[in-house]
């Protein structure tokens, strides 16, 4: 059995200030500099992308990269991109996860800047993974939350099939809640699979965790 500790919060139930939040980022466009190494980052996507027109996928927060390859095993047709913020963590793909594919690329990348650019860019998604992120379950940072911060927005303008999970059956409540405020509907519902797709999800499952998932056509 694994070892994974339940979430727990000082939530007893959705943040009191999600809708105010979510309402003023899209209202607003987000101004902060762009990071280097995202930029860097988003300009190797571009060239390995080479003018592609066919179907598009992120899978943010990718971690190892684990799913990143699943997902592009999944979808042959498509170019899968695989983001997360940690040097550390997307290093271990080609030592532990790489698979002997060419449509998917991992890359190291600050979310918040990759997917602004990718809309600046006119990049218009198939689907899009946000898989086991970091729930940030104290109150008090509910803004680090991908819906309760400036990047949601952006993560609405890229569309395409929107696919988010946790083992935090609040986190999904609260991101169902932020697509209705933006006029789009969600259902939360409880995931099961025969197999797991990330090394998260594996622990989670081995500890007995329930995972929970929305899934959603962005217009």
């Amino acid at each position: 059995m694994g070892e994974s500790k339940v979430v727990t919060s000082n939530q007893s139930g959705p943040h009191e200030k999600l809708e105010e939040l979510v309402r003023r980022h899209l209202a607003s466009d987000s101004q902060k500099p762009f990071n280097q190494h995202t930029l860097d980052a988003f300009a190797e996507a571009q060239t390995w992308l080479d003018n592609w027109q066919g179907p598009l996928i992120l899978d943010s927060c990718c971690g190892v990269g684990e799913s990143t390859a699943v997902i592009a095993s999944l979808y042959p047709e498509a170019k899968v991109i695989g983001i997360d913020k940690s040097a550390l963590r997307t290093a271990k793909h080609e030592r532990g996860y790489a698979v002997d594919q060419d449509n998917y690329l991992v890359l190291r990348a600050d979310l918040n800047d990759f997917w602004r650019l990718a809309h600046q860019a006119g990049w218009r998604l198939q689907r899009h993974f946000l898989l086991y992120p970091n729930p940030w379950p104290k109150s008090m940072h509910v803004k680090r939350r991908w819906h309760g911060g400036a990047s949601f927005a952006d993560i609405l303008k890229l569309g395409g099939t929107l696919t988010v999970r946790s083992n935090w059956p609040l986190y999904i409540e609260e991101f169902a809640l932020a697509l209705g405020i933006a006029g789009i509907k969600a259902n939360p519902e409880c995931y099961q699979a025969e197999h797991p797709m990330t090394p998260f999800e594996r622990k989670y499952w081995a500890s007995g965790q329930q995972s929970w998932q929305l899934e959603v056509e962005l217009p």
